[in-house]
């Protein structure tokens, strides 16, 4: 019998002993390997080191003598890919703990005209809803600071600690101004989103007509119901009037998430009813009049409208992630179309007698695209349609995975992965940038991660909260309308305009500045 060698394995064939440098070939997964999340976590401080090494300015003037292939000190880049990383590996993150109230629920800026002693003002408003806590605002611009009935919160840098480390020409953010009056709804919020309202020839998205869709939870005594909060007359803080809120419909059931149509003219909520009968129901939000789009026996966690408003993307409790086209002929119930759609993602990999057809596949009645259904196997949790590839969306699930689907191929699998996010039961929100390069995200670890969409690379991960960063928002015009141009949008992203995401936890209020 040979003896075994410390960092030798014995060939009986060969009778003799070979190194051992690595996992054999063809053998099974080697002792040796590395946890999967300890590979991520070296995989983004490989990425960050890289990164870190390279100022913008040493990049900059390379781009001078190279052009727009970089050549550095061990590899070859292009300039705007680079930078772009380079931006997105080092954000400079500040607190502002003195926002009593959280948003860990809902979170939108919105740009809107403020009424002063001096006149209008233009400014922009943070609307931030809690579980547990009512709405409430935060005024940014510095218009409000002084109104009665509120206080200056400033901003604490979080990371990096050390002055030093912080980015070139990095500059603190504006304070912002936390008003005392909160608006009081029946139940707690469940979500809110951002209603724009584009005028045929009006190119800047920022002279849009802004408006806020509040969905409610409800409560054992009531259903959750459905307020538009308008921002289309000036606000004056001094004067806080319940007019500008509109209250579009009331449901016996509960509400868990919404979204508005880019159109503007229907919003399409998701409702449970007792717990065993869940839907997609379409309300035009002039009328009120419901519409349903399709019935299950799972709830809908998440739910996001394409570009166009003519297809909706519902995420299940079970994982599936169903299409559902918006443009056909609404039917009565009885009469929606019944489809079967397997909630296990590896299905292949069940035994056909470890399961019965029944178990391993649940009912849908609606108008559902079947060739263009998708599973995950947790709870999807947040869903990201793409506007500049349209066929594109970002999935997220309670198990900490984030894929992105090409819709024309979803039964296929994912065509990118993104590893290294945590998540096991929390509903995070998964926020994109105006060009559409990077993720930004919250873990229940308190960490704050970035990835690259196109690579998949994690290039940022810290930990900056104590609680779950659990919405997110981009400041400025993250919205882009149909007369927006790729190059245009570059250009914004480059010279950092609009170039920071707000966050918000149950405890604090965050701001990522790229």
């Amino acid at each position: 019998m040979p003896q075994d060698l410390p960092g030798f394995y014995y060939d009986p064939e060969k009778n003799r002993y070979f190194p051992i440098k690595g996992p054999i070939p063809g053998s099974a997964s080697s002792r040796f390997r590395k946890p999967k999340q300890e590979q991520v976590t070296e995989q983004c401080k490989d990425t960050r080191s890289r990164c870190k090494r390279i100022k913008t300015s040493e990049l900059i003037r390379a781009r001078e003598l190279c052009g727009r292939v970089v050549n550095l000190s061990n590899w070859r880049c292009g300039f705007q890919g680079e930078y772009h990383r380079i931006q997105a590996s080092q954000p400079v993150i500040w607190a502002y703990q003195g926002v009593k109230r959280a948003a860990d629920s809902g979170l939108e800026q919105f740009h809107v005209d403020v009424q002063t002693q001096e006149g209008q003002h233009k400014s922009s408003v943070l609307l931030m809803g809690s579980i547990r806590d009512p709405i409430s605002l935060c005024e940014i611009g510095g218009v409000g600071h002084g109104f009665y009935g509120g206080f200056k919160c400033y901003p604490e840098c979080v990371w990096p600690v050390a002055a030093e480390s912080r980015a070139e020409g990095c500059k603190a953010p504006n304070s912002v101004w936390n008003f005392r009056a909160s608006l009081h709804m029946l139940s707690n919020i469940s979500c809110i989103k951002k209603i724009m309202k584009h005028s045929p020839d009006v190119v800047d998205a920022s002279s849009a007509i802004q408006h806020a869709l509040i969905s409610t939870l409800g409560s054992e005594g009531s259903g959750g119901s459905v307020y538009i909060i308008k921002f289309d007359e000036p606000l004056d803080f001094s004067f806080p009037s319940r007019r500008r809120i509109c209250k579009v419909a009331s449901l016996n059931c509960t509400l868990w998430t919404a979204d508005c149509s880019p159109i503007g003219f229907q919003a399409a909520i998701f409702l449970t009813i007792l717990s065993t009968n869940a839907g997609v129901t379409s309300i035009n939000l002039a009328t009120g009049v419901p519409s349903q789009l399709c019935l299950s026996k799972s709830d809908v966690f998440a739910l996001q409208f394409d570009h166009s408003g003519n297809v909706i993307l519902a995420g299940f409790r079970n994982g599936a992630i169903v299409t559902i086209d918006v443009r056909e002929r609404r039917r009565h119930l009885a009469r929606l179309a019944k489809h079967k759609i397997f909630p296990v993602t590896y299905a292949k990999t069940l035994s056909s007698n470890a399961l019965n057809s029944a178990e391993r596949c649940f009912e849908i009645k609606g108008n559902i695209v079947p060739s263009c259904t998708a599973c995950m196997p947790s709870s999807v949790s947040s869903l990201v349609s793409l506007q500049l590839y349209d066929q594109h969306f970002l999935a997220s699930s309670m198990d900490g995975l984030i894929k992105l689907y090409d819709r024309r191929m979803m039964q296929k699998g994912s065509v990118q992965s993104y590893e290294g996010h945590v998540n096991s039961h929390t509903r995070i929100q998964l926020g994109v940038d105006p060009a559409e390069r990077f993720i930004i995200s919250g873990g229940e670890d308190g960490k704050a991660r970035v990835w690259s969409i196109r690579t998949g690379e994690l290039l940022f991960a810290e930990k900056i909260s104590n609680s779950v960063p659990a919405t997110v928002c981009w400041s400025g015009i993250a919205e882009l309308n149909r007369h927006s141009k790729k190059n245009q949008i570059y250009e914004e992203c480059l010279y950092g305009k609009n170039s920071g995401a707000w966050l918000g936890s149950r405890e604090e209020l965050f701001y990522m500045q790229f």
